[in-house]
């Protein structure tokens, strides 16, 4: 508990001479705007102009960025009709690329305040609303998120920088184009907004009482922070003294007319964001000129903890209270003011500014990098992402580089293929070699490249995988490519390579020390005596080396037998024999079919640039949990994947025989996995699936989603339950796939994840629309879905004859109230259905799909509840039987029920 003034939990700050001095001074200082940094984004390249609002000078972004496409909301409603002020009625949007940086130089060691505003106002027609972070540095600074078109959010950061540059990106998440319409740096004195080493976002900042206008800038604030009136409720504006002149100042410079004003004021409540830390600065000052018989002196609690007192507010006078430690996280920070026995007048406050904590990393590439990356940049004119520090954020480097994680970090992959669209790529490697020594991973593959292999490249002694594959490249192979100590990786395959392998390399494949690939043409005819040479060389017409194969089997060692679960995108090359089978294509991208040595296939999903959810996808699939606890014999494995800059994949078992859904559908699809794939095969046979083989479906499923529930600590929910998510391997054992939408709980008590919308429209639990909520129930509720599927052989929304859509629920739910289940049945499995175990599982479906979630039963119930249809259709019969209890409850199943309300 805080006791009192002696915790230093609180600073105040007073006014100076200084201050006063300054206060004086103000309208000269507003008008040089000393040390402003003031961007419009998206204006013409040479724009400069004097905002008649404010009297800012703005001028274009276009030299802080190389990204992006200028857009303007003026073109859409006219200039004299846009109701903003000028330098947001343009902006600039990056449809291209996920990360797009901005460099801004400042002064080293300076506090500054950093403003981005956004405007989306349907610019481009679409009325799509866009989602995107901003990073500073290494950090997440924000997530911007529009919530109508109209709005016009604006974030602030408090930010002492740590460089003589401030590189802020915006990142692409996949929810729409990111967009920004101002950006500005405001000089702050160092001794204002102190934290321990920690930056300050803005959540709110407002100036109390009555004020001609809704809000004050620049030039009234000579930090140019932006003060909002607000009317709080309970608070009464206080008449000012009919000869209140200016105010003097403390260092935080609030605005004389911000501090003009007041209201009296009982308390102030914040609701704040649970994961953060806070800091408030209250500004207060007497407006009234009190009379001897007058005072006005209170307290201040912090959720009923004394905060600070007692405070007298001089008249005139500026006096600034804050915490000198963050306020501990909570959803509701509520402050209040507490006059003293003596005063005459309630307590009053002028302004009020609440900030979260954020920590900002500024992480700087290696120099040496740095300088040897913006050299091959400037030199083949690559535009792109390249912006800001080449590595950081280090989740988002440069297009085509990955980097250690240093605190200096270095570039450690090249990928050269994103020079390609240049086609300027010859003399590249010399480039390199001069300044890039240290580079341990070189991709070259699909390039463009020609002439012969560069001899600089034997200066990259610390190379551990090289890809020529796939480029123009002509001549022998050189000798230096046997003196790489480390290298590992060696794919040559692609190119007009002639002559031969120099036998020590042949010699390393076939010990497994490296992996080779390469196949090319000798012209001048087959040999395979070796040349008397000092080393030995192997001579071929047409040289294919399938030492690929020794790849494939040390990718198979490390997928299946260790933990090293990721795998670089030459082998995912390898593997699927270059991209060469695509089995499908969703949301994430395209599966191809991968073969690992002894011919056991696997199932390639690799991210698309486009994908709408691949990157959130890739994040929620590629976590330590799924990889390392989640084993299952119901549950499709995860077995590896790659995450090298732009590429992306995931690596699963391969189900040969597709999805439920498409076996319900009568449309039996070979090789299908993961996602609706519409393919049809003209000679494949449609097996109707027998009524065994449904309820084994029915129980492997429901036992993978048991493990997800109740065996994993802490659980997991599925969260998009359905049959097209229930694959069948060889044998026919289902097995449940695509955790991406999968998230694990906090703790083993959390029973709900709130907040984003999930699921397939028809299977999600009609109860999450009032709640917000998905729990285990909701996923039973979707398992309950599956069940009358698999009966019924019917989708989930049900068409009628003249075009009518009725949920499968709805449609079964009263015929076997009514009596009538056995219209319901399949009629594929008319004849061969033993009749008391589809009554049950009728009742079963019916259970799991009941409105109210708390009266489903547990999955572990469900489980138990299948092996007893199981063990009732062992002796089939045809026989009809009893119809379903028309007064149908959750505990009609039977007397020997475990199922029961919960």
């Amino acid at each position: 508990m805080i006791m009192g003034a002696s915790t230093h939990f609180f600073s105040v700050f007073f006014p100076s001479a200084l201050a006063f001095t300054l206060t004086l001074l103000l309208p000269l200082q507003a008008s040089d705007q000393s040390g402003f940094i003031s961007l419009d984004c998206g204006s013409p390249e040479d724009t400069m102009y004097t905002e008649i609002t404010n009297n800012i000078s703005y001028v274009s972004d276009a030299p802080f960025v190389k990204s992006g496409v200028s857009e303007s909301i003026s073109s859409r409603m006219g200039a004299d009709n846009a109701p903003f002020p000028r330098q947001m009625r343009s902006l600039r949007s990056f449809p291209q690329g996920i990360r797009n940086c901005y460099n801004v130089s400042i002064v080293n060691g300076s506090k500054y305040l950093i403003r981005a505003s956004f405007l989306y106002e349907n610019y481009d027609g679409l009325d799509m609303l866009p989602a995107f972070d901003i990073y500073i540095g290494n950090s997440l600074w924000e997530r911007v998120n529009f919530t109508d078109t109209h709005m016009e959010p604006s974030i602030e950061l408090i930010h002492i920088t740590s460089s003589n540059e401030v590189h802020m990106c915006l990142i692409n998440i996949g929810n729409g184009v990111p967009i920004i319409s101002s950006l500005e740096f405001r000089p702050l004195l160092n001794t204002t907004y102190q934290t321990v080493s920690r930056s300050l976002s803005l959540q709110s900042r407002f100036d109390f009482g009555l004020s001609d206008k809704e809000e004050y800038r620049y030039p009234y604030d000579v930090y140019d922070r932006i003060w909002s009136m607000v009317n709080y409720y309970g608070h009464e504006p206080v008449t000012a003294s009919a000869t209140t002149g200016a105010v003097e100042e403390n260092n935080y410079k609030v605005p004389s007319i911000v501090m003009k004003t007041a209201s009296t004021v009982k308390d102030i409540s914040l609701n704040t964001k649970n994961s953060s830390e806070y800091y408030v600065f209250m500004h207060f000052s007497e407006v009234v000129e009190l009379q001897p018989n007058q005072s006005r002196v209170f307290n201040i609690t912090h959720n009923e903890n004394f905060f600070y007192g007692p405070l007298i507010p001089s008249y005139l006078s500026t006096l600034t209270v804050s915490n000198k430690d963050p306020l501990n996280a909570s959803n509701l920070h509520l402050f209040s003011f507490i006059s003293t026995n003596n005063a005459t007048l309630p307590p009053i406050i002028n302004a009020f500014e609440v900030y979260y904590v954020k920590d900002i990393i500024e992480l700087e590439t290696n120099q040496g990098d740095v300088n040897a990356i913006t050299k091959i940049k400037s030199t083949y004119g690559i535009k792109r992402d390249w912006q800001g520090d080449p590595c950081v954020p280090m989740k988002y480097p440069w297009s085509g580089l990955n980097c250690s994680n240093a605190t200096a970090p270095r570039i450690i992959y090249l990928y050269v293929q994103v020079f390609y669209e240049a086609n300027i790529l010859k003399g590249w490697i010399t480039l390199i070699h001069e300044k890039m020594q240290n580079l341990v991973y070189r991709n070259l593959s699909a390039s463009g490249l020609t002439g012969e292999i560069s001899s600089y490249i034997s200066n990259l002694t610390m190379l551990r995988t090289l890809d020529l594959s796939h480029n123009e490249l002509t001549g022998e192979l050189p000798e230096f490519l046997t003196n790489f100590p480390n290298l590992r990786v060696l794919i040559l395959t692609g190119n007009k390579l002639t002559g031969s392998v120099p036998e020590v390399l042949m010699q390393r494949a076939e010990a497994k020390s490296l992996t080779l690939s390469c196949a090319f043409t000798y012209p001048n005819g087959y040999s395979r005596a070796l040349q008397k040479k000092k080393t030995k060389r192997i001579n071929q017409n047409v040289l294919i080396f399938h030492v690929a194969e020794h790849l494939k089997r040390s990718i198979q060692e490390r997928l299946l037998k260790s933990k090293n679960q990721q795998v670089h995108y030459s082998e995912i090359l390898v593997i699927t024999d270059n991209l060469k089978t695509s089995i499908g294509e969703g949301g994430f991208g395209k599966v191809y079919l991968g073969v690992l040595s002894d011919k056991i296939q696997v199932a390639v999903k690799l991210l698309s640039a486009s994908s709408q959810q691949g990157t959130k996808e890739f994040k929620a699939e590629v976590s330590a949990e799924i990889l390392t606890i989640v084993h299952h014999r119901n549950l499709v494995s995860l077995i590896g994947y790659c995450d090298e800059a732009e590429n992306k994949a995931l690596i699963y078992e391969f189900m040969a025989n597709g999805n439920l859904r498409k076996h319900l559908s009568g449309v039996h699809i070979l090789m299908q996995f993961m996602i609706p794939i519409h393919w049809s095969f003209k000679n494949s046979s449609t097996t109707v699936l027998s009524w065994k083989q449904r309820l084994q479906i029915a129980l492997d499923a429901a036992q993978g989603l048991e493990y997800l529930h109740n065996c994993c600590k802490p659980p997991i929910l599925h969260r998009d339950m359905k049959t097209s998510n229930i694959l069948l391997n060889e044998k026919m054992q289902a097995k449940i796939s695509d955790f991406g939408l999968s998230r694990i709980f906090a703790n083993e008590n959390d029973t709900h994840l709130a907040t984003r919308p999930a699921g397939t429209f028809g299977y999600v639990d009609p109860t999450i629309h009032l709640c917000g909520n998905f729990s285990k129930k909701s996923d039973v509720y979707s398992f309950g879905i599956v069940l009358f599927e698999l009966i019924t052989g019917k989708p989930v929304i049900i068409k009628s004859g003249t075009g009518n859509e009725i949920h499968i629920v709805d449609w079964a739910k009263p015929l076997i109230v009514e009596g009538n289940s056995q219209s319901i049945v399949d009629q594929r499995l008319e004849g061969c259905i033993e009749i008391c175990s589809a009554t049950k599982f009728m009742e079963l479906a019916l259970c799991c799909t009941l409105s109210t979630s708390a009266q489903r039963p547990d999955i572990s119930d469900v489980v138990k509840q299948l092996i007893k249809c199981q063990e009732m259709a062992q002796n089939r019969t045809t026989s009809h039987g009893p119809p379903i209890n028309r007064n149908f409850s959750y505990t009609s199943i039977g007397s020997d029920s475990i199922l029961s309300p919960r």
